[in-house]
């Protein structure tokens, strides 16, 4: 392996524990302050990271071969990390098990709604800044 490829390796893995760090340490926070009745904690960092992955990208556009280890710190590190589908997964799971259709749907609907809203936004915000910068 490349010395390259190697740090991009080591980048993305950083960014990944950095991002599993920050998804616990605000799924806790949600947890604390809203209780355990709905999963704010998951759809929390789930918008967190869709928003943060679009404006990750939109401010990276164009730079992807300069800086690839950045690149992969931010993209697949952290904010792979950060969210949360597998968990998304289960807890809609249970949901279903349980015959809660109601809380199943609304967190399906409410989850896609704000998932992209929030990467459109991120691109629109990092295009501007990206723009700015120009």
């Amino acid at each position: 392996m490349s010395a390259s490829a190697t740090r991009t390796l080591l980048a993305a893995g950083a960014g990944s524990a950095l991002g599993a760090v920050a998804r616990y340490a605000t799924s806790h926070w949600m947890l604390a302050a809203f209780g355990p009745a709905f999963p704010w904690g998951t759809l929390s960092v789930n918008v967190l990271g869709s928003f943060l992955i679009g404006l990750f990208a939109a401010l990276l556009a164009g730079d992807a071969g300069r800086n690839q280890a950045t690149r992969q710190f931010l993209l697949a590190g952290f904010c792979g990390g950060f969210t949360t589908f597998s968990i998304f997964s289960l807890e809609m799971l249970l949901f279903v098990m349980a015959g809660d259709w109601a809380r199943a749907g609304g967190y399906l609907a409410l989850s896609l709604i704000l998932w992209l809203a929030a990467v459109w936004i991120g691109l629109l915000v990092g295009e501007r800044w990206r723009g700015a910068k120009a």
